[in-house]
């Protein structure tokens, strides 16, 4: 029983009994979420560390800036939204700034340093609430749906259910593959439990499917318990100076940052927000200000640590899966994050096999905003189906939205239905094309 809920510190805090939920669920919805993203743990020091960065110090940075933006988004926003250094930015940051471009570690740390003070401006100011604020329900839905999607995609490739191809670009893969195998397995395990109204379904579905992976042979326990972390010394506040800081080549990178990690992050609060229920009335995010807020402190922060942006996780919707609702969903998993840097050697030892069955199946939790798209109204259907094919085929939660935005306001302006549209999406549409266009 829970008998203090009510009247205990949790319940004030996080206003649990307002939400419809309960202390238990929170901490498995937030369990949930850490699990799903812990293998940031071990990918994002791999990709920074081809820059030439202290691969150990990078895992301490990942796990601190992690915890601190999601335990602000916690307090802040009372939101179960998880941060941490985002996938697809790290990779920019070491592949195409860093190694193709030929910049140091040090400038594209400086350029995330920029891109977290020009956001936390920019949420003072109310712009990435105002653009949140300004989107249109269609368009709302069909970002839930895309994110269903592209969450599925990530799980389907990290089984091997799907892999590259160089005739078809993708297609299927080797089903008698253990790995494989082990992935389908899970998928079933945790679909029964789902079935059967098994509480945690999901945190224990990839418990059960790391347990079979490491049974046959597909992944290793870990080598030890716990491990003191590594120093951040190596990369702790490492920026450039001004000379670069004001050259057109900072411009250009921080704008780049900028771009993918607004529409990204705008992407993910509308599309999770969305299936969680979370939406007021008017059909907005509540404590949005906030909540971005965290968002811009975590990447500043982080850059200050020695990591590429942190952005908010689309992962966190497999702790909404699992009825998380509030910030306490995003404390516990921040908490874990804490902890992670001691317990790595276990908590990294849940294989990509493990995770993928959850990815999949929260994909497909993420689809029934769909039923609320009007498609017969083509000024709505298309722009709806654009967002959503656009965000696993490009493998981008921004490109998706800007498919679906541009197309929007063009269709709706074309059909004579322009007054429909709200001026800021006029704004955001025209900057589009012109980004597409100069690029």
């Amino acid at each position: 029983m829970e008998s203090n809920n009510n009247l205990g510190v949790l319940e004030r805090r996080f206003k649990l009994s307002e939400h419809g939920t309960r202390t238990k669920t929170e901490i498995i919805a937030g369990i949930t979420t850490f699990m799903t993203m812990a293998y940031i743990l071990v990918v994002n020091p791999i990709i920074l560390s081809a820059t030439g960065m202290d691969k150990g110090a990078i895992l301490t940075a990942t796990a601190l800036s992690a915890a601190i933006a999601t335990i602000l988004m916690a307090f802040l926003a009372n939101l179960p939204f998880a941060l941490a250094p985002g996938m697809g930015l790290n990779a920019f940051f070491a592949f195409t700034v860093v190694i193709e471009m030929g910049y140091s570690w040090q400038f594209a740390l400086t350029a995330v340093l920029i891109e977290g003070i020009i956001f936390i401006l920019l949420t003072f100011l109310k712009v990435r609430e105002a653009i949140v604020n300004s989107m249109p329900d269609v368009i709302k839905n069909a970002v839930s749906v895309g994110i269903g999607l592209f969450i599925a995609f990530i799980g389907f490739q990290s089984a091997g259910i799907i892999v590259n191809d160089e005739s078809v670009l993708l297609t299927l893969g080797n089903m008698k593959d253990p790995s494989v195998v082990i992935a389908l397995a899970g998928l079933v395990i945790t679909g029964i439990l789902l079935i059967r109204r098994v509480k945690g379904a999901l945190l224990i579905g990839m418990l059960i499917t790391t347990v079979l992976a490491i049974v046959v042979g597909q992944a290793t326990l870990p080598t030890a318990v716990v491990s003191a972390p590594p120093s951040l010394k190596p990369i702790f506040w490492k920026f450039v100076g001004w000379e670069e800081i004001l050259s057109w080549d900072m411009l250009i990178v921080v704008f780049t940052f900028l771009f993918v990690d607004l529409f990204d992050t705008l992407g993910t609060f509308i599309g999770v927000s969305t299936k969680a229920g979370l939406l007021d009335e008017k059909g907005n995010v509540p404590n949005i200000g906030k909540a971005l807020f965290s968002d811009a402190v975590g990447t500043t922060v982080g850059a200050m640590l020695g990591t590429s942006t942190v952005t908010t996780y689309v992962e966190s919707a497999s702790g909404v899966a699992e009825g998380g609702r509030t910030g306490l969903t995003a404390l516990t998993t921040g908490i874990l994050f804490l902890i992670s840097m001691i317990f790595a050697p276990i908590l990294t030892a849940i294989p990509g096999i493990a995770t993928a069955p959850i990815l999949i199946l929260v994909g497909s939790f993420m689809m029934s905003p769909i039923l609320r798209i009007n498609f017969d109204d083509f000024t709505e259907a298309i722009p709806a189906f654009l967002t959503i094919i656009i965000m696993p085929l490009a493998y981008s939660i921004a490109e998706g939205l800007v498919f679906g935005i541009v197309y929007y306001v063009l269709l709706k302006l074309l059909s004579g239905k322009g007054r429909d549209v709200h001026i800021v999406m006029y704004i955001i549409a025209a900057l589009f094309i012109i980004k597409e266009i100069v690029a």
